[in-house]
Parts: C-alpha cells; structure tokens; sequence
C-alpha cells in the first residue's frame, strides 16, 4: 500500500497500589496516590508496506535491557526489525522504578502490547507537515546565560480525506521535573497538563517527545500543580498560531532505522575517585560510598576503560527527523546538528536512558549532571563515569554522518 497510515492508542499505565518511585536522591521514594495518570501511547505508521512503532511513554526511562526487551516483543508482534520500534520517554521524575517493581514492568508491557494491536485496527490515511518554532519555556540550568535550545518541534498529522486532524507530535526541550523532590504523588509531571490541555483544544490525540534537555530544565519551577499548569499554557500559546496554518501534504518519505557507535568511558583512578565523593557529598549531599566500592573493584580486575554502545535512531516524516540516543544529551548537540541539518531535531531518552553525555566544555565543569549524578546511577548505566570528553563531537559528526536526507 503506497498511502501512508496511522493508527493510535493511548493506554494507562498509572500504577495501582503504593510503588517505589525514580527520579530524585531520596531516603524514602515510596509513591503517596497519583497526581495525574502515566500513559503510553502507541502510534503504528505504515506505507509501502512497511510498519514503523513510535511510542511515547511516561517514565524516566529504562534501562538498555528492559527497552530492548520492550521493542522486541512489539517487534516480534508486528514482524518488523527491532529498529522498526521507538520509545521516546518523557524524562519524568515522578514514575515508578521498574527496578525495584517487576511485576509494574510486566503489566506495562502487557499494556503496550495491547495498545498495538488496538492501533493495528485503526489505520487510517494521512497527510503531514512539520516545523520548528521558538518558545521560551526552559532554561539552561548549568549556566542561565549559557546554550539553549528553544525550539519546539510540531508535526501536524491529519486524515488525507477529511483533512481532520488525527495526531500533534511535539518535541520540546526541558526536564520534566517541576515536581521535586518533596513530591511523592505519581504524575508525567508538565508532559501531562500539556497533553490535557491540547487534547480538550483541539479533540485529537497528542504525543509530547523530550529533546536534548541534560542540561536545561522548564521555566516553571516551583513544585506545584501551578507550575504544571503555567509550562502547558506556554507550550499551548506558543504552537496554536504556527499548528492553525500548517497546511499537511502527502507522505512520500516514511521510515525508521538506527546505527550504532562505540564510546569509551575511563575508569577513575581511586585517587581521583575518592575526590568526586567527597565532592559529591559535600556539593549535593550524595554519598558515594557504593560508587567507591565499584571503583575499587573495577580497580582489582585492571580494568581501565568501560564502554558503551550507543545506538542512533530516526524516524523520517518526508524530510523532517526526530533523532534520538538513550542518553542524557545536552542541548549543544542538538543546537550542532541543527546548525548543519536543521530538519533533524535531535534528543535524548529514545530507547532507555544511560546517563549524561556532557560536552567537553561541560565535561571539565565537572558536578552533577557529569560526575555526581553517576554515584548514585552507575549501576543503571554500566559505566562508572560519563563518556569521555570528545564522545559529543564524535556524537555529532556520527548523526550527521548516518542521515539520510543527503
């Protein structure tokens, strides 16, 4: 079939009972109700016969292995390449730890699955259009006069006969975690106020993607249900104008593929690990004692480099790409491309989340997002420190290099 189709289904995935919550360095993470629900939502794209699955979820992201396992049983559903298969996570931080709630991931999966074959139902013909706007909704967190990266990305999915509007897919760039650390109610935090209110404007479905946000977090930033409201109605009032005049075309270029890099992360000396504990501690009150132990048996089996592969997925809508790593990327990197091939909009927490990958400038700052952060996550991202100093400019030269709008 050559007129591109999609199909949609949004399923709940807001835990039932008390669960131990992810996000933030907290002594006591159990979950106290639900602010708001979790969602995934599943998008199945077809043309030439050929399916691709994007997928939002509300979660800070997993872990490499529990992603893969995710796409590969949709993969195995579909019969289609596991690299047929995206999640984008929202980054929240007030969703539930899969680590430590098994039994939540089974179900969730289960959830997913289910909202395939619903989506698998209700293919319908569509047209799109695509465009970057600029808003003021985030802020660069490691430097307020630093980077940023203020673009929101729209695309505009509508039904190619009635012309209805079927789908609004965003990326935007800004942590979501308004909700803090005193917060302990289930919630996809400003992703999900913004869904709400999009949804009640224009009565069609909507998926919210993270972008290059390491180091910029929202506007809005006091912890309440305020703040939630304020981030939704900047995004809202900034897409209205540019989403009522965009006018959507045939789809002649759909598809999704990935590429993977390898990166190189050095094992601290216990020397130079001894002081980012004591940094860590005296900074942000983490206590590294773990890390340390980590370290020294790294130490024990000569091991001096730990590594990771990263893999570089996109997905095309004619000439417009959301690219995305499962890391914690800065907003430079997405700025780089940008400057190079500005119809990519590049982002992180695509497949999993594997920690911060600062630019070298970044990477010699040094604190949280580079080095602390990794004292309490290392045994989530298998590396005991960040990607060394040039893996943001091999990142780059890397995306552009696998593009396929050349």
């Amino acid at each position: 079939m050559n007129q591109a189709t999609l199909g949609f289904s949004k399923m709940d995935i807001t835990p039932k009972t008390s669960v131990e919550m992810v996000g933030f360095y907290r002594q006591d993470n159990k979950s106290r109700g639900i602010l708001d629900p979790l969602y995934a939502e599943i998008s199945l794209w077809t043309i030439h016969q050929e399916k691709y699955c994007f997928i939002t979820l509300d979660h800070i992201g997993y872990m490499l292995e529990d992603a893969n396992m995710l796409r590969n049983q949709i993969a195995q559903y579909l019969e289609i390449l596991q690299d047929h298969v995206m999640l984008c996570f929202s980054h929240t931080h007030s969703s539930v730890n899969i680590s430590m709630e098994p039994k939540y991931f089974d179900w969730v999966c289960r959830q997913v699955l289910k909202g395939v074959q619903e989506a698998e139902k209700n293919g319908q013909p569509i047209k799109a259009a695509a465009k970057n706007i600029h808003a003021e909704i985030g802020i660069n967190r490691r430097d307020p006069q630093g980077a940023l990266d203020d673009r929101i990305g729209i695309i505009k999915i509508t039904n190619a006969i009635t012309d209805a509007l079927q789908l609004i897919l965003l990326r935007v760039t800004a942590h979501a975690n308004i909700l803090y650390d005193d917060n302990y109610l289930i919630s996809a935090d400003y992703f999900g106020m913004t869904r709400k209110y999009l949804e009640d404007k224009y009565h069609c479905p909507v998926m919210i993607t993270q972008g290059a946000s390491g180091n910029v977090e929202a506007i809005d930033q006091e912890s309440s249900v305020d703040s939630l409201k304020a981030m939704a109605h900047r995004i809202m009032e900034a897409i209205a104008p540019p989403l009522d005049e965009m006018v959507t075309q045939p789809i002649d270029q759909l598809k999704m593929y990935s590429e993977s890099v390898c990166f190189a992360a050095d094992v601290p000396s216990l020397l130079r690990a001894q002081q980012i504990a004591n940094e860590a501690m005296e900074v942000n009150h983490i206590d590294g004692t773990q890390w340390l132990t980590e370290v020294e048996r790294v130490h024990s089996l000569h091991i001096t480099q730990q590594y990771q592969t990263i893999e570089i997925q996109y997905f095309y809508i004619n000439d417009y790409a959301l690219c995305g790593v499962p890391n914690e990327v800065m907003c430079e990197l997405a700025l780089e491309i940008a400057k190079v091939c500005p119809q990519i909009y590049f982002g992180g927490y695509t497949n999993g989340c594997t920690g911060y990958l600062p630019t070298a400038k970044e990477y010699d700052k040094g604190g949280y997002e580079v080095l602390h952060s990794y004292l309490i996550y290392y045994i989530y991202h298998k590396t005991l420190m960040p990607l060394n100093r040039d893996s943001a400019d091999q990142l780059i030269r890397a995306v552009l290099a696998y593009r396929q709008d050349k």
